[in-house]
């Protein structure tokens, strides 16, 4: 008999806030993360602008020893745990059998700053110089390495690394390993901190970045005809998730339930997404949920502000649903929070959460001149309430990779 499975805690690290509070009150205002580059020189970049966070002290949730230890992807990704675990009241050592809570957090990039300035020592002052911490620090799977020691967590363990679609899949599959058994509790979601100067430059030689260097917090501006690349962002968004048993012996509240899972690939190009394998991802999810189409009332976009990508979204959309495409809304929060890549997921995953649990949809900013080829309800510029029973979340990665999940109003 599958189990269950239901949202109990969530955690945060954004621009638009480290508390979810913060965090959902400046969602619903409509306010914009992005700003100025401040953390490196930016005067030779094309793109100068992302969603930064600059407020950041990671002593406030781990010793100065431990931090200079952790990227700081896994710094996001600890601090925003330690949050959620907090928001479900649940210590994993007191309260659980820990071989039974996983962690499954995953990034797309991995830790960029600590490559960067080990090669930098590496170049300037020769080999016998880089860090011994240098790997661990860096690799990928370290985020979830570093949660289980700090929290005790000695179930299930592992880290996806897709790309965008990467905070997704953790959850897709923490909800897939709790559903099957094997856990009672997950801490899942996506973690990414490539605000540096090779990051960026990267991404602005791919020309997928806005260049409204002028205008930040107008530059991210999805389905909109003047959009013209997206705007990076970094944090993290994690997720507790638990068998409904687990939940209901401890009196835990509970956000909402997680109820399909899909994922594809497309099989097509590097990075242009194909609405083909958009459309059956999220025909997977609804199949998995086991609801009809017509039952969701809400998609949390990929909508990442890409001419080519949120129009090859919009075809997908209308693909998987059909006519029940216009009557869905459809948001995307990365106006607002920039695109946290592989944490991007887990952060719009906890939107939608709280999205079910206070009945409002976040809406998509900047949406002044809506694209014709894009014509969807995309809730333009502000907030909707709604009375919202099942929700979708959807994620797309460089190299095809698509992932989708359904959350449903918890119902006892």
């Amino acid at each position: 008999m599958k189990q269950r499975v239901v949202i109990t805690g969530l955690g945060v690290m954004s621009a638009l806030g480290r508390e979810v509070e913060t965090f959902w009150s400046n969602l619903l205002a409509g306010k914009s993360g992005v700003s100025t580059i401040e953390s490196f020189d930016v005067s030779e970049y094309p793109t100068r602008i992302a969603a930064e966070i600059k407020d950041f002290v990671v002593e406030e949730y781990v010793d100065k020893k431990e931090a200079r230890r952790m990227d700081r992807f896994v710094q996001f990704a600890v601090a925003a745990t330690l949050n959620a675990l907090k928001d479900a009241q649940l210590d994993v050592r007191e309260q659980t059998d820990p071989e039974r809570v996983g962690v499954y957090v995953g990034s797309g990039i991995g830790g960029l700053s600590t490559w960067e300035e080990q090669h930098k020592i590496l170049l300037e002052k020769g080999p016998k110089r880089v860090s011994p911490f240098f790997i661990p620090m860096m690799i990928a799977n370290m985020a979830s390495g570093q949660i289980s020691m700090i929290t005790g967590a000695k179930g299930p363990n592992s880290t996806a690394v897709t790309a965008c679609a990467t905070g997704t899949h953790s959850i897709g599959d923490a909800y897939k390993t709790i559903q099957h058994g094997d856990a009672d509790v997950m801490i899942c979601g996506g973690a990414e901190a490539t605000i540096s100067p090779t990051g960026v430059a990267g991404f602005c030689a791919l020309r997928a970045m806005s260049t409204r260097n002028d205008e930040p917090e107008k530059a991210s501006r999805p389905f909109d005809t003047g959009r013209d690349g997206f705007v990076m962002g970094e944090g993290a968004g994690i997720l507790i998730l638990e068998s409904l048993e687990h939940a209901q012996k401890r009196g835990a509240r509970i956000y909402g339930e997680v109820i399909g899972y899909g994922m594809s690939g497309d099989a097509y190009h590097m990075t242009d997404p194909d609405p083909d394998g958009a459309a059956r991802c999220m025909v997977k999810a609804v199949k998995d949920a086991d609801i009809p189409f017509e039952a969701i009332d809400y998609i949390n976009a990929h909508g990442t502000s890409t001419p080519v990508g949120d129009r090859s979204e919009t075809t997908a959309i209308k693909k998987a649903f059909g006519d029940h495409a216009y009557k869905l809304a459809v948001s995307s929060t990365k106006s607002m929070t920039g695109h946290l890549l592989g944490a991007a997921g887990g952060v719009e995953a906890l939107i939608c959460a709280l999205a079910l649990k206070n009945s409002i949809i976040p809406p998509t900013i900047n949406l002044d001149n809506q694209d014709p080829e894009c014509d969807l309800d995309y809730v333009p510029n502000t907030a909707r309430p709604a009375d919202l029973g099942i929700v979708m979340s959807n994620s797309f990665g460089f190299g095809g990779h698509n992932a989708t999940i359904i959350l449903k109003k918890y119902e006892a």
